[in-house]
């Protein structure tokens, strides 16, 4: 018997508002007991008395995530192999890369040694090495701890980028900052908890150059209101944030309120908590209308200031500006903000291309981490730097003192973290006298991202998601360890 439309659509509700009531109970469940876990509170446990995960509390409150897409060359910059200057256009030992896999551009092709061409030298206290590519960095030395053992499971990019950002290589999972945003909930609420900001141009190289997928600062299966907010270089920083022409702030507001009603009343009939989220971003948006012309509005900042972050800092879309913006948003408590910064696939005319590289980021990193300083911010933040993997000892295409590229190498690379509670002017881990494999102390990309959860007060095995029969983790389902021996 064929029922009338109105019987199929209350049918159609009543078996919305079960699926709705199991799914919503299991999450709101979820999400008390995490709130319990983790340092702060999430708003599903805002009020509640919830404790730490960690026995010493968080030492961070927000994070800033510098990402070097394309993969820096640690052996240009960070990793000091003097002894290969006499192997200089040598084979690599077979026992060495010992049967390891290789990208199919270098497979079955001679493995040319390419010693860096870049002089190192000393700074700080701590002594510790850097390229001549990376004076300005070399002045904070003590701040940052170096970590030369990194290490990850992919060997081409947009995986590997994915891992880093999402935890694993598979597409669709939540990012880093969407993970914080559901764990801790806002401590901004005129702005978003998570911020990208994207540089607009590199010096490298801008003919092989990888895409940067918003997947990188997705929700994924968490609610799409913990997703990143993509900032604009030029224009409205957030699109369509202005009011269209003849449409008063007093008018929006009205229409706010309608839209808000009538979605209101659509959740009360169906219960699909993405609508909650619609309303709440409507609401979120309309803030944002004041607020983050505040935030992008440069004016206020005196000319030491821009002095400090280096010429760059006065481009729209630069690195350099947009580490300046990076501080503003943690002036304003962002939760987490995530440059990423292009350019670096260098697997020919390396020298070159990591010249202008190294002069985008340099002095801007050094700068943030000095004005996070001197304005008390660098206790409670989190800095760190990174990119999807490093780059190998052998040469890709021309093979010259001066002139040599180097392919993928997901073995070891460096990284660097700086800030809440990280133990600066320590060096940690080691690799072979090749740059090839990690001697001592490694990271895995697993680690890194469990131990930037631990600075924020969060036990990775802890803030969960229940999604495809699984409890989807930031770290996965691989072991992965807080890194304690760089930590205060």
């Amino acid at each position: 018997m064929k029922l009338p439309e109105t019987d199929l659509l209350q049918s159609f509700n009543n078996a919305q508002h079960r699926r709705q009531f199991l799914k919503t109970s299991a999450m709101g469940l979820g999400a008390s007991v995490m709130g319990s876990l983790l340092g702060g509170t999430t708003q599903a446990t805002a009020g509640m008395d919830t404790g730490f995960a960690n026995k010493t509390g968080p030492k961070a409150k927000r994070v800033i995530f510098l990402f070097m897409a394309g993969a820096p060359s640690q052996m240009d910059l960070f990793d000091h192999k003097p002894k290969l200057g006499k192997l200089f256009n040598t084979p690599l030992p077979d026992s060495i890369t010992n049967g390891q896999r290789v990208t199919t551009m270098t497979k079955g092709k001679e493995k040319l040694i390419a010693p860096s061409m870049f002089k190192f030298s000393k700074h700080g206290k701590s002594g510790m090495e850097m390229s001549e590519l990376l004076p300005h960095l070399g002045k904070v030395a003590d701040d940052i701890c170096l970590i030369r053992s990194t290490h990850t499971d992919s060997i081409n990019h947009d995986p590997g980028k994915t891992l880093f950002c999402t935890g694993t290589e598979i597409p669709g999972k939540a990012s880093m900052g969407s993970w914080l945003s559901y764990g801790l909930g806002k401590m901004n609420q005129d702005l978003p908890d998570f911020v990208v900001l994207n540089s607009a141009f590199w010096s490298g190289d801008k003919s092989n150059v990888q895409a940067l997928q918003s997947r990188l600062w997705g929700s994924g299966f968490l609610p799409s209101m913990h997703q990143g907010v993509a900032f604009q270089p030029a224009g409205d920083p957030v699109l369509f944030l202005s009011n269209p022409a003849g449409v008063s702030r007093k008018a929006r507001h009205k229409m706010l309120d309608l839209v808000s009603g009538l979605n209101q009343k659509h959740f009360t009939e169906v219960g699909d908590p993405e609508i909650q989220t619609t309303i709440a971003q409507q609401e979120m948006a309309f803030r944002m209308q004041m607020s983050v012309p505040e935030l992008a509005d440069l004016s206020d900042e005196p000319d030491h200031v821009y002095d400090l972050y280096g010429p760059e800092s006065r481009k729209s879309g630069s690195f350099a500006r947009n580490c300046l913006i990076a501080r503003r948003m943690a002036e304003r408590d962002v939760r987490f903000i995530q440059l990423f910064h292009r350019g670096w696939d260098h697997h020919v005319g390396l020298p070159g291309k990591i010249r202008g590289q190294a002069y985008d980021v340099d002095q801007a990193c050094s700068g943030l981490i000095q004005d996070l300083k001197q304005r008390g911010l660098l206790e409670d933040t989190l800095v760190v730097f990174a990119g999807e993997f490093g780059r190998t000892t052998y040469c890709q295409g021309t093979l010259k003192h001066d002139q040599y590229g180097r392919d993928h190498h997901p073995r070891c690379f460096t990284t660097w973290m700086a800030g809440a509670g990280v133990k600066g002017g320590l060096t940690y881990g080691a690799t072979d006298e090749f740059s090839y494999n990690i001697a001592e102390n490694p990271v895995h990309v697993r680690d890194f991202n469990a131990t930037i959860l631990n600075r924020l007060g969060i036990d990775h095995n802890k803030l969960v998601f229940p999604f495809l029969g699984l409890d989807q983790k930031l770290t996965g389902v691989d072991p992965a360890y807080v890194v304690k021996d760089i930590l205060t």
